[in-house]
Formats: C-alpha cells, structure tokens, sequence
C-alpha cells in the first residue's frame, strides 16, 4: 500500500531498519559537515549549478549526484584565520550553531569548495577575490589541504587570503537518515562563481562534473537518470524558482532542519520525508 511522503527502500535496508526502531543497533553519530552549490548565470541557459557524480567506489552516496563539500576538520576553527563578512557568531545564528561551530562550518565550506573544485572565496582584501587559481602552486596547496598536511588557516595566511564569508548565504540543514551507516549534520550554503575563476574536474572522488540547470538537474533525477539524494533534489528543486543567481542570493531564508525517518509498512522499509520536501523527489 506504500506510505505518503514515503520512498520505499530496497529489500537490503529492512534489517537495520528494524533493529534502529527496536533499539537494537545504535544509530552512528553524524558528523558536522558542510556544501556549497557554486552558481552562475549562462548567457543561454539561465542560471546553473556545478555539480559532481561521486565515484561508485565511495562508501557514502556511491554514484549519486551530489554539490561540492565535506566533513569539517577540527582545525577549520582555527581563531587566526582571517575572515570578512558577517562573523561566526552571525553565521551561528543563520544555522543555530555555537560560535565555534559556525566558523569551522564556514570554513570547511570555503576548503572543501576549493578542494574539489579549485575555486576559492577569498581574497587579498575584504573586497576582493582571487581572481584564477590555475597552475601547479595552487595544485599544489590543494594536495596539501587534502593529505591534511596544511590547515586552511595556514593556506589563507600563507598566501595573505581572507575568507569572504559575504560571498556564502545560508540555505538548508539536513541530517542523514539514523538507519545510515554513515551519517552527516550537513549546513547547505549557495554562493556565486566568483569572475576570473573557473570550477575544474580535480576531485578524486568524482568521476564526472557538469554545470546544469537545476531544473533540469531535478527532473534528470526524477526520470530515474541522474542518482541524487533526496536533500539535493529538494536544493535543485528550491533553485528551479530563481532566474538568476542575485535572485538567489537575496532570497530570504529560514533555515529548517530536515532529518528524515525510517518507517516500516506492509513489510517493507520506507524513508519518509517533510511534505513540502517529498513534493520535490520521485516517488515508488
């Protein structure tokens, strides 16, 4: 008979379903954790999204589409860093966060963007922003961010960057599902791609990358064409509405936090979903 809101999962989920809501099995902690949807707008096709296919070997999301982003590193926090825009303690409020928090989810958004991307929000001044980062130095200082050999605070001072944190607006909290292995407190942030720079293939963790509009993102995703999870679908679906990208950044935004809950009907494993979510993603 199904269940409203409800995407029925496969066969394979059903036992851990069951021992999360017997209390059998103890849901895995998520991890704070930070995306960027890196917009422009294209003289033919409106506005677009860049976007990555992760590579099936990963052990979270294998294959799905997804935004740049990751997991905060606990030296994201770093008080050196130096920073323009609105403070930590603005940020916090936008995603109720603590101080600390807010900063290090600031950050990782900023690091992980560069990391799988190369490009970068920030600048020489609290007005300016890097302007390429195309060559083997800036190659270079990726590695480094990735082996964790270098703190981005480092990066940043190294290099006399600033952090733009003005270049990022707020726009949705998600939390994995308990009845995932591998869960994340995820901050979702939109940004403009910054002129001069360009959003490059360099991730390891992806196997393909596409600007897109997201529109036509959300109905790949909904014609079975296109792996997405439901919080990306819900993004591309909310983007659809804006024609540009000032659109988007002056949208006013409360930000709600989306967990999404396991239901067994009929025998079968459903993951439910917030009605003015489920709205946007296929269902069966």
């Amino acid at each position: 008979m199904g269940i409203t809101n409800g995407l029925k999962l496969p066969e394979s989920f059903l036992g851990r379903v069951e021992d999360i809501l017997a209390g059998r099995t103890e849901p895995a902690p998520a991890r704070d954790a930070a995306t960027v949807v890196v917009l422009r707008d294209h003289d033919e096709h409106g506005l677009q999204a860049f976007m990555l296919r992760r590579v099936r070997s990963m052990a979270f999301a294998p294959g799905a589409y997804v935004f740049p982003g990751g997991s905060v590193d606990p030296r994201d926090g770093e008080a050196a860093l130096g920073w323009s825009g609105p403070s930590p303690a603005e940020w916090g409020k936008a995603f109720d966060a603590d101080e600390t928090l807010a900063r290090e989810l600031v950050c990782a958004a900023v690091r992980e963007t560069f990391e799988e991307t190369l490009v970068l929000l920030a600048g020489p001044t609290a007005e300016t922003v890097v302007d390429d980062t195309r060559g083997d130095d800036w190659e270079a200082d990726r590695q480094a961010l990735l082996d964790r050999s270098q703190s981005f605070g480092g990066f940043l001072d190294r290099r006399g960057l600033v952090l733009r944190s003005d270049l990022l607006r707020p726009w949705a909290h998600w939390i994995t599902p308990k009845i995932e292995p591998k869960r994340y407190d995820t901050r979702f942030f939109v940004a403009a791609m910054p002129a001069g720079q360009r959003a490059r293939d360099v991730s390891t963790e992806a196997d393909q990358v596409a600007w897109v509009r997201p529109a036509e993102a959300a109905e790949r995703a909904a014609r079975g064409e296109w792996m997405m999870l439901p919080p990306t679908v819900a993004t591309l679906a909310e983007l659809a509405e804006f024609e540009t990208v000032a659109d988007v950044l002056a949208a006013q935004r409360e930000i709600v936090v989306y967990e999404p809950a396991a239901e067994i009907v009929d025998g079968d494993a459903y993951l439910v979903l917030p009605e003015d979510v489920a709205r946007h993603y296929p269902q069966g």
